[in-house]
C-alpha cells in the first residue's frame, strides 16, 4: 500500500521561499534589508505615537530618530526620555546592528563573487583591431613579443589571448616573460577556443588578425582543426573573412583544415618547416642568423610593398634603383616569385617583395648611382660541381624522417647519412625511408650523451652533425638537457680532433639557447622560436605566407652564405653595389654578407651584415661570405 506524498508544512515554505530568495543575488538581498530596515523604522515610530511614548515628538521626527539610530547604534547613548521612547529608541538600535552586520556581509560577498567571475575572465573584450591569440603553449610569449614589436608604429597595439588557463597566472606569466610598452595591451580572458560559447568573449569579429597556437599534448592538430571549424562555421560570425594563421604538425591534417578554413587560413607544417630549416643550416655556417634576422621584427625583414615607380621596369633595374631596401621577388597573382631573372619586367599589378628594415624605409632612386659598381673587381660564374658529403644525426624525434629526406634534395649523389639515438625504433624508421635519391640511410641504437658511444662513431669523418632533441618520450627541459650535453661532448670532441665540422642543433625551449651559446654551440640553433616568429609575420603580413614557403622548399630560391671571392676580388674595398652586380650575373639577389673575423662575437651578429646600403665599401678576405638568394 503507497503511502500519500506529505504535505509540506508552513515552516517548510517559509524556509524554502527564503532560500529561493537568498538565491537571487546580491541586488535582491540589498533590496530585502532595505524593506526591513523601512519596516523597523516606520513600525517602531508609528509604535511610540499609539501608546504615546513619544514624549512629545511628532512622526516625522520620529522616523528620522530612528533612522539615525539604525544606521549608527552609538547615536542612542545620548536620548533621554520616557521608558517607551527609550524602550522604542533600543529596539531600532538593535534591528539595525542586525541589518548593518547582514549588509556589511552581503556587500563583502557581493565583492568577492565579482573578484571571483573578474579572475576567472570570462567577461567580453572590447577591444577592435586586435590580434587574437587563441591558445596557450611555450610559443605564446615569442609570438606576443613580435607582435608588440611589429605594432611599434601604432599609436596603439591590443593583443587579446584567449586560453583554457587560469587569467590571473597567463597575465602573471606574460609579464615575467615578455616587455610591454605603454602603448601596448594585453588582454587574457579564460575560455575554450574550441567553444562555440567562449569564442565570442575574444571578439574575433573585431580582430584583424588570429593566431591559434598548437597546443601542448599528443595530438594537437585535432584541436587546431576544431579552433578552425569554430571559429569560420560559427552563427553570427561576420561576413568578411578571417585572417588566420595556424600551425599542424600533419600534412594529413593541413588538407583537412585547408578544407575547413579555406581561403581564411594560411597553415604552417611545423615539422617539415623545422626538418627543411635544419637541413639547410647544417650545411651552411650562419645561416640561422639570417633566418632569424629575416623573421624578427626588431632588425631587417622582407615586407610586401607597392613601387609604381617601378612598374614597366626590369627586377634588374629595380635591384640598382632601390635605396635602402633590397628586392628579393615579386608577388603577382597571389603568388611569390623569388629571384627572378634580371630581365623580368614588374607588371602594373605586381607588388615587390622588399628587404628592408621599415615598410616605407625603402624608396626609388631616379638613376642608378654613376660608378657605384666596379666592373673590373666582378669574378666570371663558374661551374658548382657537388661533393659527397657525410652527416651524422644524433637524437632522434618524429622529424628525424623528413630531416633525413629534405638532406636528400640538397646533397650530391653518394652522400651518407648516419643517425643515432637511444631510442630502439631509431634503426626501422631509418631503413622504413623510401625514395631517396642521393642518400645512403643508415640507424644505430645508441645513447648520445655517453661519451664512449660518440667516441666510437669517428666524427671526425662526418662533415656535418644534427643533433635533435628527444622530445618524443621527453618533456622539454630534459630533452633540451640531453641536448646541451651531446654539445658539451661535441665540442670537446672537435678541439682535441683539431678539426672543424659544423653543428647544428634544435632546441625546444628558447630560453635554452643562452647556455648552448655558453656550450660553444654554433650559432645555428633552431627551436619552435622560428615558427612563432613565422606565425607573427604572416598575422601580419598573409602576402608572406606564399613567399616564406617558397623560401623554405628545396625547389625554390633560397638563401646561401657562398664564399665572397667568387663572386668578387678579395682584399679589395668596393661597394656593395658591386657585390650586387656580381650575384645579378648570376641570376642571383645578392642580401648581405658575413664577415668570417667576427663569426664568434655575438655583439657584430655574428658577423651577418644585411641589407647594407648600396654604397657601404667593404673590402673581402678569405673565408669571408656573400649572402645570396639563388636557385641551386
Amino acid at each position: 500500500m503507497t503511502r500519500p506524498p506529505r504535505r509540506a508544512g508552513l515552516r517548510e515554505r517559509a524556509r524554502y521561499r527564503f532560500d529561493r530568495f537568498m538565491e537571487r543575488g546580491t541586488i535582491a538581498l540589498l533590496a530585502g534589508l532595505f524593506v526591513l530596515s523601512l519596516a523597523i523604522i516606520v513600525g517602531v515610530a508609528v509604535l511610540l505615537v499609539v501608546v504615546r511614548g513619544d514624549d512629545g515628538r511628532d512622526l516625522p521626527q520620529l522616523l528620522w530618530m530612528s533612522l539615525l539610530r539604525t544606521l549608527d547604534p552609538g547615536t542612542m547613548g545620548a536620548d533621554k526620555g520616557s521608558a517607551g521612547f527609550v524602550l522604542g529608541m533600543l529596539a531600532v538600535t538593535l534591528g539595525g546592528i542586525f541589518v548593518i552586520s547582514a549588509l556589511i556581509g552581503i556587500l563583502n560577498a557581493g565583492l568577492q563573487g565579482r573578484l571571483a567571475e573578474l579572475r576567472k575572465g570570462r567577461s567580453r573584450v572590447l577591444e577592435s583591431d586586435h590580434v587574437l591569440v587563441l591558445g596557450w603553449s611555450q610559443q605564446i610569449f615569442t609570438v606576443l613579443g613580435e607582435l608588440i614589436e611589429a605594432g611599434a608604429g601604432r599609436a596603439r597595439t591590443s593583443i587579446v589571448v584567449l586560453a583554457d588557463r587560469d587569467r590571473v597566472e597567463m597575465e602573471d606569466a606574460i609579464r615575467d616573460r615578455v616587455a610591454i610598452p605603454r602603448r601596448a595591451r594585453v588582454v587574457c580572458r579564460t575560455g575554450r577556443p574550441t567553444d562555440l560559447a567562449d569564442l565570442p568573449i575574444a571578439n574575433p569579429d573585431e580582430s584583424r588578425a588570429i593566431v591559434i597556437l598548437e597546443p601542448e599534448g599528443p595530438d594537437p592538430d585535432v584541436d587546431v582543426v576544431k579552433t578552425i571549424l569554430a571559429l569560420t562555421g560559427r552563427p553570427n560570425r561576420r561576413p568578411e573573412p578571417y585572417r588566420i594563421v595556424a600551425e599542424v604538425r600533419e600534412r594529413a591534417n593541413a588538407a583537412i583544415a585547408r578544407l575547413v578554413g579555406g581561403d581564411e587560413v594560411h597553415l604552417l607544417l611545423a615539422d617539415e618547416l623545422v626538418a627543411r630549416i635544419i637541413a639547410q643550416t647544417c650545411r651552411q655556417s650562419g645561416l640561422s642568423i639570417i633566418y632569424l634576422e629575416l623573421l624578427d621584427f626588431a632588425g631587417d625583414e622582407l615586407h610586401v610593398i607597392e613601387l609604381p615607380e617601378l612598374v614597366g621596369r626590369t627586377f634588374g633595374e629595380a635591384v640598382a634603383r632601390l635605396e635602402g631596401g633590397i628586392p628579393a621577388g615579386i608577388v603577382r597573382d597571389g603568388r611569390a616569385l623569388l629571384c627572378p631573372r634580371p630581365f623580368e619586367v614588374v607588371q602594373p599589378d605586381d607588388r615587390l617583395v622588399v628587404l628592408a628594415a621599415e615598410r616605407g624605409s625603402a624608396w626609388v632612386a631616379p638613376a642608378p648611382t654613376p660608378g657605384a659598381v666596379d666592373t673590373s673587381a666582378v669574378r666570371p660564374a663558374l661551374p658548382r660541381e657537388g661533393a659527397r658529403e657525410r652527416t651524422l644525426v644524433l637524437g632522434w624525434n618524429r622529424r628525424g624522417p623528413v630531416v633525413i629526406r629534405e638532406l636528400d634534395a640538397y646533397l650530391a649523389p653518394g652522400s651518407e647519412v648516419v643517425a643515432v639515438a637511444a631510442l630502439s625504433r631509431v634503426a626501422n624508421e631509418v631503413e622504413a625511408i623510401r625514395g631517396l635519391a642521393n642518400l645512403r640511410a643508415e640507424g644505430r641504437v645508441g645513447d648520445t650523451t655517453s661519451r664512449a658511444v660518440l667516441d666510437g662513431l669517428d666524427i671526425g669523418s662526418f662533415d656535418h652533425v644534427v643533433v635533435l632533441c628527444e622530445s618524443d618520450d621527453r618533456d622539454a627541459d630534459a630533452a633540451d638537457a640531453r641536448t646541451l650535453v651531446t654539445l658539451l661532448h661535441l665540442r670537446d670532441i672537435g678541439s682535441r680532433l683539431g678539426r672543424s665540422f659544423s653543428i647544428v642543433s634544435e632546441m625546444l625551449d628558447a630560453r635554452n639557447r643562452e647556455l648552448a651559446e655558453v656550450a660553444r654551440a654554433d650559432d645555428f640553433i633552431v627551436s619552435t622560436r622560428v615558427l612563432s616568429l613565422l606565425l607573427a609575420q604572416i598575422a601580419e603580413t598573409p602576402e608572406l605566407a606564399d613567399v616564406f614557403r617558397d623560401l623554405f622548399d628545396a625547389d625554390g630560391a633560397e638563401i646561401y652564405l657562398r664564399p665572397a671571392q667568387e663572386y668578387v676580388a678579395p682584399d679589395r674595398e668596393l661597394s656593395f653595389a658591386t657585390v650586387q652586380a656580381a650575384a645579378q650575373a648570376r641570376d642571383e639577389v645578392a642580401l648581405g654578407y658575413r664577415i668570417a673575423a667576427q663569426a664568434d662575437d655575438a655583439a657584430a651578429a655574428y658577423g651577418v651584415v644585411l641589407n647594407p646600403a648600396r654604397e657601404r665599401r667593404v673590402t673581402f678576405a678569405r673565408g669571408d661570405r656573400v649572402v645570396v638568394l639563388a636557385e641551386r
